[in-house]
């Protein structure tokens, strides 16, 4: 007997799912933005919509949601340059955390809440301050792009914590969000 497709498994869906997800990580990162002076960049709440959708939608949907999301952001807001930073740092940051997660949705893998909220966290944390301080480096300098380290950093501990919350509240909310993931 065939298998029966879910609309959640078409392309359509997943092209019209990574179109709006865009949009909320594209809203989430202009709507609160707080400036550092030295790089005039600034944190934000996007990694709350990004670990969200880590944790929801999978690597692929945090991927392209992520990167694309903040780097109109950038676009929008007048930071042109951090743009292709963005889509690429946040755009990986997102694919590793919903990768680490993934892990964590095996049938075997019985790891508490807050060992697999750390270990998201850290991954998180990992790449996109680090990809920040890189491109900090050869775009501000070596002063400028330390200085962001800690603002980066408390940025990741909002989306761990904020990504977290909304992922649980939408999965008890609406159940059938699990056959979203890709």
């Amino acid at each position: 007997m065939p298998k029966t497709e879910r609309f959640s498994d078409t392309l359509a869906f997943k092209i019209a799912s990574v179109v709006i997800l865009s949009a909320i990580v594209t809203i989430f990162t202009i709507v609160v933005r707080i400036p550092i002076a030295p790089t005039r960049g600034y944190v934000n709440l996007g990694d709350v919509a990004i670990f969200f959708i880590a944790f929801i939608f999978g690597p692929v949907s945090a991927f392209l949601a992520g990167g694309l999301g903040t780097g109109i952001a950038d676009l929008l807001g007048g930071y042109g340059k951090w743009a292709p930073v963005s889509f690429i740092v946040h755009g990986h940051q997102g694919f590793f955390i919903a990768i680490v997660y993934n892990i964590f949705l095996k049938e075997n893998c019985k790891v508490n809440i807050f060992l697999q909220a750390l270990l998201c966290f850290l991954v998180g944390a990992i790449v996109m301050v680090l990809g920040y301080f890189l491109a900090g480096l050869l775009l501000v300098g070596p002063g400028a792009a330390l200085v962001e380290i800690p603002g980066n950093i408390i940025q990741n501990l909002a989306g761990i914590a904020g990504g977290m919350t909304l992922a649980v509240s939408v999965k008890k909310a609406y159940p059938p969000v699990i056959y979203f993931r890709w």
